[in-house]
């Protein structure tokens, strides 16, 4: 490519075509306390009931940036063309010579098979921008190639899957405020909700991957070693069990000594739920580690006393 500006307007060119009618940049992806993904100088839109009112689980992406494909030969120049004004005040010693020489590398390719890809980057990772200085602002791409670091459908699953999130469950126990040596407590979750959440990314007209979420487990973790609990999960299901009278003890925690010498007087309980995740459709079948997103409260256990009379 012939570099006839700088790569500061260069890519201020190429963030007025993504400005386009037509082009849709990205936007941040909402997720929770934990990062999940946010799309920079993007085509690729995010859409389902997993990419919002939920946890991410900090998936990183392998690579934060990426090439895109974006205009035809004829759109690009249209667009460039469009952008004079903009040009001619931010290039140093701009003259209409030095316009027409930037011009004319997109007007080489109109009426030519394939499209310019750009550059675009997950703001979310701190090394995303950097990676996304260093690609080229614009790169003409033939039909049915990728260029390097062209976005691949493996990448787009990926990216899909950074934006999954999951329902952060609330604990519930019985006994609920305290409970005491060798007595069962029961564990179960509230808030759950579905037990499918969904996250399609796609590049409009071009490809898209889905992927699925399924709540399968949960575990627990009494927090303290098993010489002081004995956990139980052969019942837990996928949202534990709640207590009912004269029912079977197959889900939460039966701890063995008082809390008294923890930090708070009290065990810090933490209950996980595992949603293994699939790509579906059209997609090759990639393998993710499942979404695990957990909660935790503390848990007093105290001593049963009684006296004994002679």
């Amino acid at each position: 490519m012939n570099r006839v500006i700088s790569l500061a307007t260069a890519a201020l060119m190429l963030l007025g075509n993504l400005d386009d009618p037509g082009e849709s940049s990205g936007s941040p992806i909402e997720h929770g306390r934990t990062r999940g993904i946010e799309l920079r100088n993007s085509r690729i839109v995010i859409s389902g009931d997993g990419a919002k009112g939920g946890t991410a689980d900090g998936y990183v992406l392998k690579r934060p940036c990426w090439y895109e494909p974006g205009l035809t030969g004829e759109e690009m120049l249209k667009s460039q063309e469009g952008l004079r004004d903009l040009w001619f005040k931010f290039t140093k010693d701009a003259s209409e010579e030095k316009f027409q020489e930037f011009l004319k590398q997109f007007k080489d390719k109109v009426g030519k098979d394939g499209r310019w890809w750009g550059p675009a980057y997950d703001g979310s990772d701190p090394k995303g921008q950097v990676c996304f200085a260093a690609l080229d602002p614009f790169v003409f791409v033939p039909p049915g190639t990728t260029p390097p670091a062209g976005i691949t459908v493996r990448e787009l699953a990926e990216i899909a899957r950074a934006a999954l999130t999951v329902p952060e469950p609330k604990i519930r126990l019985s006994p609920d405020a305290k409970s005491y040596v060798n007595l069962p407590t029961w564990v179960w979750l509230e808030g759950v909700g579905e037990p499918r959440r969904s996250v399609t990314a796609q590049i409009p007209g071009v490809m898209s991957v889905t992927v699925v979420a399924t709540l399968k487990s949960i575990k627990i973790d009494p927090g303290t070693a098993k010489d002081r609990a004995e956990v139980h999960e052969e019942g837990c299901g996928t949202a534990g069990r709640p207590y009912a009278k004269g029912a079977s003890f197959t889900c939460g925690v039966r701890y063995l000594r008082a809390s008294i010498d923890q930090p708070r007087e009290a065990y810090r309980l933490t209950v996980t739920t595992s949603w293994p995740v699939e790509t579906t459709g059209d997609a090759v079948p990639f393998q993710f580690a499942p979404v695990e997103v957990g909660a935790t409260r503390d848990v007093p256990v105290g001593e049963i006393q009684s006296n004994v009379k002679p």
